[in-house]
């Protein structure tokens, strides 16, 4: 099969940018779609052109680095995969394909698909942890958890971080990812001590970082690659407001878990 690709390509974050055609050789419909972005980045360097810049890591749909909008859509046409999952089978012989980078203005492009998602990072450093020293695992597994809680942090615990849900919210919101992160702490007994603090210091970070707020479209959820649930913004938002009925000292003053 063949197809022709319209990448953005951008030097950097302060050169404008614009999208490029390429025809792309005969392809193995069973190759991974950055499989396909290899092949194409070979035929650019063999003519000495350069090759398009796009993020990768472990290719298995575990490391959330793969940030690409296929067509319109993070990750691709389907639900829950990730870029590097979607195969070229999933598109027909002579498509045309429009592949750019994950929007949202707390992602500053970096070059070509690349963009910056340290804002995620500095979330998780704002409360994505516990002090709760709880031993080796045998220790960790003597305290009870309910069967019905450990399951719901194991679902929260999927998040991978890729920031889908950002690049598909017409808000550019992060609470689904912000949300999944508080939840699989908040829900573990080893998480409690900081439970409080962890809502209202993670959620003052994204604000200060300047996602948008939530308005409840659904669009995060239907794109994120683990299957993320809706329920855990409303788990946090509960948490939220009964950190402030507690008078926690980190307050949001843009009201992003509203």
């Amino acid at each position: 099969m063949k197809v022709t690709l319209k990448v953005w390509r951008q030097k950097n974050r302060t050169t404008a940018g614009n999208f490029v055609t390429y025809s792309s050789p005969e392809l193995n419909p069973n190759m991974s779609f950055l499989e396909m972005l290899d092949v194409i980045n070979e035929e650019l360097a063999n003519r000495g052109d350069e090759p398009i810049a796009f993020d990768h890591d472990c290719r298995e749909g575990i490391c959330g680095t793969c940030s690409l909008v296929i067509d319109g859509k993070p990750h691709g046409p389907h639900q829950g995969v990730a870029t590097c999952q979607t195969y070229m089978r999933s598109f027909q012989d002579g498509d045309e394909i429009v592949v750019e980078p994950f929007r949202a203005r707390p992602f500053p492009l970096i070059k070509d698909l690349v963009v910056d998602r340290k804002s995620f990072d500095r979330i998780q450093h704002a409360g994505g942890f516990i002090s709760v020293r709880t031993g080796s695992a045998p220790d960790a597994n003597t305290i009870p958890v309910p069967k019905d809680d450990s399951d719901l942090a194991m679902d929260a615990a999927q998040c991978i971080g890729c920031g889908a849900c950002v690049a598909a919210c017409k808000n550019a919101s992060a609470m689904l990812f912000v949300a999944a992160k508080v939840s699989h702490l908040g829900l573990l007994p080893q998480g409690q001590p900081e439970r409080f603090r962890r809502v209202q210091g993670m959620v003052t970070q994204m604000d200060a970082e300047g996602f948008g707020g939530c308005t409840v479209t659904g669009s995060c959820e239907a794109v994120c690659p683990k299957g993320i649930s809706l329920d855990f913004i409303a788990r946090m938002n509960r948490d939220y407001l009964g950190a402030l009925l507690k008078g926690e000292p980190k307050k949001s003053s843009a009201g992003g878990a509203g």
